[in-house]
C-alpha cells in the first residue's frame, strides 16, 4: 500500500486519512494536532518535511490556502516527486510554480472520503508532463470515493455540489428530523429513517442513470400524499432556495457572466 504524506492535519487530513488507514505521514505548523491525528488512526507525525518527503509515495497539501508560499518554502531543498493540491480556490498553476520541481495534480475531495464515499474532483491534466501524476493520484483517490474529471474552470462550480454536499444534505437532514419528532418519532428513530432513505435514494437514482423524474413520480400516485408533499415543497421555493445556496456558496466572483447585447 502506498504511504500518503499529509501537510496539514485539519478535517479534510483527518478525513483522508481514516479513508486511506494507517500508511500515512502527517506534519503540521506546530499546533500538535498531526501528532494526535496520527496516535489515533495509527499514522506516524514528523516535524521535518524532508522525512515526509521520504517516506511518501505521494505529498498532500491539506493546509490552509493562504499558507502555499509559506509551506513551499519548507520543502524547497526536497521537493515532492509528485504533490496533490487539496487546496480550495488554488489554481494548478499557482500551486506548480510554488512547486516547480514537482508534478503537480489539483484534487477537492469532501469530508466524505472518511467513509470512502461521495464524489471526488480531479483536475484534467493541462498537458502530457503531469499524465503520468495525474494517473496516479486518479487510482489512489478511486479507493476512497467517486473520481470525477473536470475542466478547471468549472472546479468552483462542481465543488459547490459535492464539496459542500455534505453540509447540504445534513440540513436537509435535520429538517426531515424535526418534523419526525414534531408528529411523534423519537430523535433516533427519525435520524435513521432519513439517512437510511437519503443513502438508498442515491444508490436508486444511480441505478436509474440519474433520473430525478422517474424515481419521484414511481413513489407519487396523483393527488397522493407524496405529490402535496412536493407540491408543498415547490411552493415553499425549495428549489429556488438550493439555487440560490449554490450561487452563494460559488460567489459571484465566479458565476458564469451574461453577455450584453
Amino acid at each position: 500500500m502506498k504511504t500518503l504524506g499529509l501537510v496539514g492535519a485539519g478535517a479534510m487530513a483527518r478525513a483522508l486519512a481514516s479513508g486511506w488507514g494507517p500508511s500515512f505521514v502527517c506534519m503540521d505548523a506546530g499546533s500538535g494536532r498531526a501528532v494526535r491525528l496520527a496516535e489515533e488512526l495509527g499514522g506516524r507525525a514528523t516535524t521535518s518535511p524532508a522525512e515526509l518527503v521520504k517516506a511518501s509515495d505521494i505529498v498532500l497539501l491539506v493546509h490552509p490556502p493562504n499558507a502555499l508560499t509559506e509551506v513551499a518554502e519548507r520543502f524547497r531543498s526536497r521537493a515532492p516527486r509528485i504533490v496533490v493540491s487539496v487546496l480550495s480556490r488554488v489554481s494548478q498553476a499557482d500551486v506548480g510554480a510554488a512547486y516547480p520541481r514537482s508534478s503537480v495534480v489539483r484534487v477537492e475531495p469532501s469530508t466524505l472520503v472518511s467513509v470512502r464515499s461521495g464524489a471526488i474532483l480531479v483536475v484534467e491534466p493541462p498537458d502530457g508532463a503531469t499524465r503520468t501524476a495525474f494517473d496516479e493520484a486518479r487510482k489512489l483517490f478511486d479507493r476512497l470515493g467517486t473520481v470525477v474529471v473536470v475542466d478547471e474552470a468549472r472546479m468552483v462550480a462542481a465543488s459547490a455540489i459535492s464539496g459542500v454536499g455534505p453540509a447540504l444534505w445534513s440540513l436537509l437532514i435535520e429538517a426531515q428530523v424535526d418534523a419526525g419528532i414534531r408528529h411523534g418519532l423519537t430523535a433516533e428513530q427519525a435520524s435513521e429513517l432519513a439517512v437510511a432513505t437519503m443513502a438508498g435514494s442515491a444508490e436508486l437514482l444511480a441505478a436509474e442513470r440519474y433520473d430525478t423524474l422517474l424515481v419521484r413520480r414511481a413513489v407519487m400516485a396523483p393527488g397522493g400524499a407524496t405529490a402535496r408533499g412536493l407540491a408543498s415543497l415547490e411552493a415553499s421555493g425549495a428549489r429556488v432556495a438550493m439555487a440560490k445556496a449554490i450561487d452563494e456558496i460559488i460567489g459571484p466572483q465566479e458565476r458564469p457572466r451574461r453577455s450584453k447585447r
